[in-house]
């Protein structure tokens, strides 16, 4: 029988952090997951699981013959290299897009066209397979490189993170694709950061803390103490305070009564393909928005015309706070009201600049400084890495960071300006529930206590403010996505 086992094992995870296992050993068809707090080191746990990370001291034992590891870095890498093969923004006439076909991408590594018809069917993403890679939504990209990991026919398959960045039903219906490798005899070792994502068929359960494994057992006995843990950490929550603005007497004002958002009849498309079918939406004063959808819905392409990222905003009847989009602003005319959080910018954000220039970087709404940081906001960088626990790590690569403390890093950058209108596309994406429960308590504070307004995507219904007014839903509706709109009364979720 194949098994996995770490005897006081060290591994180097960078210059300045080891990770430690004392004891683990994964038998031939059992089913782990492992859970941990932002920085706890449970990406670190997924390289060591598959002997990526050097083994300092102890010792660590393999006999599993094929592995196969899945994370959200191997994610970013892709779509780097993807975007890398031409701008297709810059290619001429008769030039040909070079990116890879989502088949392609599958197949990377085994060709087997068969299998890999296979796995998309599984995945329900069988449309997907002759469009390029670089153009799918996150959730879709997530499925691809899931289907990518099974090519193989790994014996043990290390997935970190991988519910992140699906919709409901994608969820559910990867829980059940998982429970089926299980019972097939798949040896599976799960990171998550929800309790509530590990599957049903889960048998045991470890518990990480400052880089170290601190706890494994029984998923009912491991999953009581932690969960009674967070219920405590919780109750430190109620008076949460924010840092202020730059300048909280000349803040940029908005006209009161006029839409923030007014959008007529928004159309965009790919190659004939709708994305977005005849929108009319309206965002008045005082509205919070949860947008919620299917993954390729279209929720990110809606707000990536708003932030004026998307090269069809320009042809659409779009009014921004006021002013119809193409009538002269510049985009940093519209950039100064906005705060903006999503996985597409997580993925971009890939030049090297410290945690404290990122955070920094909100006030002037660039990737990286390019002009002079005043005393000011210098000042309050250094209130939001104090808020974030990030002080000693300020001057650190972003890079160096875990992906969720990436992920808070780049909330904070949203907020830092107390911004007009503040758009977060899956901002908790990767997070630990404490830290999700922080990132809402911010929200409803700085909602609460100023003018900023609101647009939330996320795929879990729980994750939504309590501030939240009304939904957008993306409603399928054959090859297209009709609209529904709702008010919800009394600010209730």
């Amino acid at each position: 029988m194949s098994s996995l086992q770490i005897l006081q094992g060290v591994f180097r995870i960078n210059d300045t952090r080891v990770l430690r296992l004392d004891a683990l050993t994964l038998e031939e068809k059992s089913q782990w997951a492992f859970v941990g707090a932002n920085g706890s080191g449970k990406s670190a746990l997924a390289r060591a699981l598959s002997s990526e990370l050097p083994l300092l001291e102890g010792s660590q034992q393999s006999d599993f013959p094929r592995v196969a590891r899945l994370s959200f870095e191997q994610l970013q890498q892709l779509v780097t290299q993807e975007w890398q093969r031409n701008n297709t923004d810059m290619l001429s006439i008769d030039e040909d897009d070079t990116g890879r076909t989502t088949a392609e991408v599958i197949q990377d590594e085994i060709h087997d066209p068969v299998r890999c018809a296979t796995l998309a069917a599984l995945f329900g993403i069988t449309p997907l397979l002759s469009r390029r890679f670089k153009y799918l939504s996150t959730g879709e990209t997530r499925k691809v490189m899931l289907c990518q990991a099974l090519m193989p026919k790994p014996d043990l398959l290390i997935l970190d993170e991988p519910f992140d960045g699906l919709d409901v039903a994608s969820r559910a219906q990867l829980a059940e694709h998982l429970a089926e490798l299980a019972q097939r005899g798949y040896t599976l070792a799960i990171i998550v950061n929800r309790f509530d994502d590990i599957p049903e068929f889960i048998n045991h359960v470890g518990i990480l803390a400052d880089c170290t494994l601190t706890r494994t057992g029984t998923r009912e006995a491991v999953l009581a103490d932690a969960l009674i843990a967070q219920l405590a950490f919780s109750e430190t929550l109620s008076g949460t305070a924010l840092p202020a603005p730059e300048d909280p007497l000349h803040t940029p004002t908005l006209p009161a009564n006029q839409a923030r958002i007014l959008l007529r009849d928004g159309v965009v498309q790919y190659n004939d393909r709708p994305i977005l079918h005849h929108l009319d939406w309206e965002v008045l004063p005082g509205q919070h928005w949860q947008i919620v959808g299917p993954n390729g819905a279209g929720k990110s392409t809606l707000l990536s015309l708003i932030t004026g990222d998307h090269p069809q905003g320009y042809s659409n009847d779009l009014t921004l706070f006021g002013r119809r989009r193409g009538s002269g602003e510049t985009i940093w005319d519209i950039k100064r009201h906005i705060g903006y959080v999503s996985s597409s910018l997580h993925l971009e954000y890939r030049v090297s600049s410290s945690v404290r220039h990122v955070i920094t970087s909100g006030f002037f709404d660039s990737i990286g400084i390019y002009q002079a940081v005043s005393d000011r906001q210098r000042f309050l960088t250094q209130q939001w890495l104090d808020l974030l626990g990030l002080a000693t790590q300020a001057d650190s690569p972003f890079h160096a960071l875990s992906w969720g403390q990436q992920r808070l890093v780049l909330i904070a950058r949203a907020l830092v300006k107390h911004p007009a209108l503040l758009i977060l596309d899956e901002p908790l994406q990767g997070l630990d529930p404490l830290n999700r429960q922080l990132v809402r308590r911010w929200l409803d504070v700085l909602i609460g206590e100023g003018e900023t307004q609101l647009l939330f995507v996320s795929h879990h219904a729980e994750d939504a403010p309590e501030c939240i007014t009304n939904r957008l839903t993306f409603v399928a509706q054959g090859d297209i996505y009709g609209y529904q709109f709702e008010t919800l009364i009394g600010n209730a979720k």
